[in-house]
């Protein structure tokens, strides 16, 4: 049938296009030299952005990164959202001589909330006026010391959104954590830093990226609620002609799950936050991309192109035309057969995909040698996992879970108590990744119009 050839020369095309545009990433970062920034003047403020729930065991480790920078302390401020703390989260920033602003909302749960909630805050108070940029950190993030004097560089070479370098404080505790510190660290060292030297746009991570006050101006704050907030800023600063830039010197270290639950749950809300992402500015980076000959839509479009959706429709309508007679059973399972041995290669180009990034990166992870093989034989299981997880996604509701860490233990009563951490590797009680929000409210609020910002 005509239709299932078309679907199986798109499902080629994407996919094969995606992996096309990863390789040449890969090479163009491992023979061009980036460019560095040039030493600037310390003469802009920023403020750092925090939304914590229940953070008070490891909310000190970034206060104190931040207060310790090469950067003079006096021109970075620090802003707490305490969103629905049931701890003294508020009380110990406050003590650090912080701003703090406290939020009690179980109806809109979610960081790209709280953030909202902060920064309409600020902006009604007149307190957002002197800063020239605003920082946004998860509350177990670490930074290195320079870390705002890179960032400054890019700020005065012209860039209005930046995002940074993001490692891992847990990569060696096991291979869920590594699989998704990996993930993390080949798009900084591949994706990130091709995209500059191409002079595309990057998109920015959850944590560790920085916006002007001209770009928090002109979103009135903050506008994003969908379940990956982070992706839709970045589209949206896409459509309206921004170019995000990258700072590989700027080195954030970020936790991430350590099991494979946490891990499902995590990837499950990214996974969904993608097909809303889609849904809304799927179209306007394709007409973008079309006229205004943007290589940034078009890089955009193929990593939020529903490659799942796509495979299943291909699946059911092959199934049930083969059902009524119209193909033959035989064909359909020679399909299943090609797209297994298509499988089977990913499997081995990831294996390959983690074996250069840790040779490549080897300064930055630390494991032994003999983690880093277990690692790299573990990486390709942690990413076949997201084709359940896709799956999944397609049909479930979208949620905010509690992210588990290794800070955390249960109480008698099934509740998470935050433990005693190190300064060293900082684990805390529960991310961002609260409570349950239905797909449709985190939707209605957000007033970006993709038309309009298209146009």
């Amino acid at each position: 049938m005509a239709l299932l050839n078309v679907l199986d020369v798109l499902l080629v095309i994407v996919g094969g296009a995606g992996m096309v545009y990863q390789g040449l990433c890969i090479v163009l970062s491992l023979f061009a030299k980036p460019q560095p920034f040039a030493d600037a003047a310390y003469d802009k403020r920023y403020a750092v952005l925090i939304s914590a729930r229940n953070e008070a065991q490891v909310i000190g480790n970034l206060i104190h990164d931040i207060t310790h920078q090469s950067y003079p302390a006096e021109l970075i401020d620090i802003w707490l959202v305490a969103d629905n703390c049931t701890d003294n989260t508020a009380e110990v920033v406050r003590a650090l001589g912080c701003h703090v602003v406290e939020r009690f909302d179980q109806t809109q749960v979610g960081k790209g909330y709280a953030l909202t909630y902060l920064l309409n805050h600020m902006i009604d108070t007149h307190a957002a006026d002197p800063y020239d940029a605003f920082f946004v950190f998860d509350a177990d993030n670490r930074l290195d010391r320079n870390y705002f004097a890179e960032m400054n560089k890019a700020f005065h070479a012209g860039f209005r959104i930046l995002t940074s370098y993001r490692n891992s404080v847990n990569l060696s505790d096991n291979w869920v954590s590594s699989g998704s510190a990996l993930w993390f660290i080949r798009e900084s060292r591949f994706l990130s830093a091709s995209r500059m030297m191409l002079g595309n746009s990057c998109h920015v991570g959850g944590t560790g990226f920085m916006f002007s006050q001209s770009v928090m101006r002109r979103n009135k704050g903050w506008k994003f609620h969908l379940l990956t907030e982070d992706l839709e800023f970045t589209m949206d600063s896409v459509l309206h002609g921004d170019r995000i830039g990258y700072v590989g010197s700027a080195i954030l270290y970020d936790e991430q799950p350590t099991t494979f639950a946490q891990s499902w749950r995590q990837r499950l809300r990214w996974s969904k936050g993608f097909l809303q992402v889609f849904r809304y500015y799927g179209m306007p980076l394709v007409r973008r991309a079309v006229t205004e000959r943007d290589f940034s839509a078009i890089d955009f479009t193929l990593l939020l192109c529903p490659f799942t959706v796509l495979a299943m429709l291909r699946i059911g309508l092959g199934a049930l035309f083969a059902a009524f007679g119209f193909v033959s059973w035989a064909s359909q399972f020679g399909s299943l057969v090609n797209w297994a041995s298509g499988i089977i290669w990913s499997v081995i180009f990831m294996m390959a995909l983690a074996a250069l990034t840790i040779v490549v990166e080897r300064d930055q992870i630390g494991a032994t040698n003999r983690e880093l093989v277990a690692y790299v034989l573990s990486f390709p299981i942690y990413m076949l996992s997201y084709v359940p997880i896709s799956f999944q996604a397609v049909f479930s509701k979208a949620q905010w879970k509690p992210i588990v860490h290794k800070g955390s233990q249960p109480d008698d009563g099934g509740t998470t108590v935050p433990v005693a951490i190190s300064a060293a590797a900082p684990e805390h009680a529960g991310s961002l990744d609260d409570t349950s929000v239905d797909d449709k409210a985190a939707v209605t609020s957000r007033t970006f119009d993709a038309k309009s910002s298209a146009a």
